[in-house]
């Protein structure tokens, strides 16, 4: 259910980009004004602003209520209080340390033979 509302989601904010980018800037009516030709479209003079500016609010509005679905499914999914006290639910996993045996030196023994000596002190 939810990888099919995402699929729509991102297809609307597709859409929705692409939308925006297509639409005039306010500064381009003052060209309309000279007979630039925009009466002569499909939508009439001021038809396509009116009707991209509807698409964007439409597509807006899908947008925001497929993102608030999402946000719903995700925090159903997640279960109910935080990730700090999930963790403090389960048991900590035991961690086995290997001790040396009291027998066994702490640090290496020196090797047999000539070793060069230590310097002298001053």
């Amino acid at each position: 259910m939810a990888q099919i509302i995402l699929i729509f989601h991102v297809a609307i904010a597709v859409a929705l980009v692409v939308l925006v980018l297509l639409q005039q800037g306010k500064g381009a009516d003052a060209g309309a004004a000279f007979g630039s030709g925009a009466s002569a479209t499909v939508f009439g003079a001021r038809g396509s602003a009116s009707f991209l500016s509807r698409v964007t609010g439409m597509l807006a509005t899908g947008f925001f209520l497929t993102s608030l679905t999402l946000a719903m499914l995700a925090a159903r999914d997640a279960g109910p209080g935080s990730v700090v006290d999930r963790a403090g639910d389960e048991p900590a996993p035991a961690v086995e340390e290997e001790m040396p045996a009291d027998d066994e030196p702490d640090a290496p023994e020196a090797p047999d033979g000539d070793a060069p000596a230590a310097p002298p002190e001053e």
